[in-house]
Parts: C-alpha cells; sequence; structure tokens
C-alpha cells in the first residue's frame, strides 16, 4: 500500500505570495513528508517576503517567475533540469484579473481583462504542463488550484467564473493526453481562505461567514487543510487519481 511519504520527490511550487498563499500551505505540507521544492517568486516586491519562507521550507531553489515573461519560464526549467533533470510534481497555484473587471459584471468585462485573466489563470498551466512534461519520464502529478464559481454563479465572481471553468476543462484534457506517460493532473477546488489574492474580491468577508455558516463542518477552511490535500494528489497514494476536481471546502459544495 502506497504511503503519502515525500521522501525523494522534488517539485516545483509556483504562487507563494506569503505565508497566507495556497501554495505555501501546500509547500510546508509536503517539505514536512519530505518532499525537495523549488520555489518561484513573481518580482523583487515578492522575494522579501518568499525568501524567508523558501529558507524555512529549505527550498533547493529559489527563482524569478512571471508565467508572462517567457525568458524567465525558460531559465527556471533550464535550472530545474541542470539540478535534478527530473520533476516528481508541479503546483499552479496562481491566478489574476485586473481588479476593474473583477468587481465588475461579467457582461461589462474588457476583452484586454478577460484575456489577461485568461492567460495567467488558465493558460499558463498549460504553458507549465508543457515544460514539465519532459522531466517526467517516470511520471509524475500536476495539481492546479480551482473555486466553486467554476462550477456555480458565485455572487461578485463574475469574471473568474467563466476562466476557472476553462481551468477545470484545461485539467481534463491534459490528464487524458499525459495519461499514456503517467503524468496525472487535477484540480484542487478550494473554498474561500483568507489570502491576499482572494481580499481582491469584493464581499470575501461575508462570504467566508457565509460559508461557515453553511458548511457541513461548521468551521472555515486553512492553509494547512489545502496543503495536506495536496500532499496526498502530489504523492504515490493518488497513483489512480487524474483528470478529477477534488473538493476541500468544509463540505459546502454539497450545499444546496
Amino acid at each position: 500500500m502506497a504511503r503519502i511519504d515525500m521522501t525523494g520527490k522534488k517539485g516545483l511550487i509556483i504562487g507563494i505570495a506569503n505565508e497566507y498563499s495556497l501554495a505555501y500551505g501546500c509547500a510546508k505540507a509536503i517539505h514536512e513528508q519530505g518532499g525537495q521544492l523549488a520555489i518561484t517568486y513573481l518580482n523583487d516586491k515578492a522575494k522579501s517576503y518568499v525568501d524567508p519562507l523558501a529558507k524555512e521550507l529549505d527550498a533547493e531553489l529559489l527563482m524569478p517567475c512571471n508565467v508572462g515573461n517567457d525568458g524567465q519560464v525558460e531559465e527556471l526549467f533550464r535550472v530545474i533540469t541542470e539540478k535534478w533533470g527530473k520533476l516528481d510534481f508541479l503546483i499552479h497555484s496562481i491566478a489574476f484579473a485586473p481588479r476593474e473587471d473583477l468587481h465588475g459584471r461579467l457582461l461589462d468585462s474588457s476583452l484586454n481583462g478577460f484575456l489577461q485573466a485568461m492567460d495567467i489563470s488558465c493558460h499558463s498551466l498549460i504553458r507549465m504542463t508543457r515544460k514539465a512534461e519532459p522531466l517526467m519520464q517516470e511520471g509524475g502529478s500536476i495539481l492546479t488550484m480551482s473555486y466553486l464559481g467554476a462550477d456555480r454563479a458565485i455572487k461578485n465572481y463574475a469574471l473568474m467564473g467563466p476562466v476557472k471553468a476553462a481551468l477545470e476543462s484545461s485539467v481534463r484534457y491534459l490528464a487524458v493526453e499525459l495519461g499514456g506517460k503517467n503524468i496525472r493532473v487535477n484540480a484542487i477546488s478550494a473554498g474561500p481562505v483568507a489570502t491576499r489574492a482572494a481580499s481582491g474580491i469584493a464581499e470575501f468577508g461575508d462570504l467566508l461567514k457565509k460559508t461557515q455558516q453553511l458548511s457541513p463542518l461548521k468551521k472555515l477552511l486553512t492553509i494547512d487543510d489545502i496543503g495536506s490535500l495536496a500532499t496526498f494528489l502530489a504523492s504515490d497514494g493518488s497513483a489512480a487519481i487524474t483528470g478529477d476536481t477534488i473538493y476541500v471546502d468544509c463540505g459546502f459544495n454539497i450545499i444546496s
């Protein structure tokens, strides 16, 4: 029986902004189980927050990666190839939409805003997976982060709903295309957590309260909860799971 043991597993985690990030919860949990990490930061401003976390996690690589910068992406994977020659897992935990589009109606979203949100939040997963594929000769696990708004019309989620729906659909197609190489691709649909990214959603505090009141477990989600699931999905224990969107939201998604 496979155990959740990440000893010797090497992986790239994209999306740590600070200690409240979902990606940090994933990195911390995997590190605790023996995983070896490569971590990225968006820019010089973000580096000051990420650098101490990378040290805490004993990250073997810390590099800049703006997914919109092809040169940075190329350099990141060049260094990973040179240092490790392989990847066992990739965690993609980034999303973005311009504030004016995120706070408005989907109906009023700009073309540029929609395309930018789709590029960074969805197509970057495809680009990263393309780079990771040749490094997963022995198979691997690719994870991304979604939200219930991909499946339901959630108040104030607007533009990001269709973007996350595209992300979940991409997961299914990538899982089919890579399954023959024993590369698994899954999405984690996390409930609301008070992160910097989530704070950009209008009335987010009300969403947190509603989720806690209505969810069967009557509690708020933590980044540790998400990290536990990510560790399982990145491990050999999930060897037969691919193409899925797996909820970790204290049961909120089952409520009508």
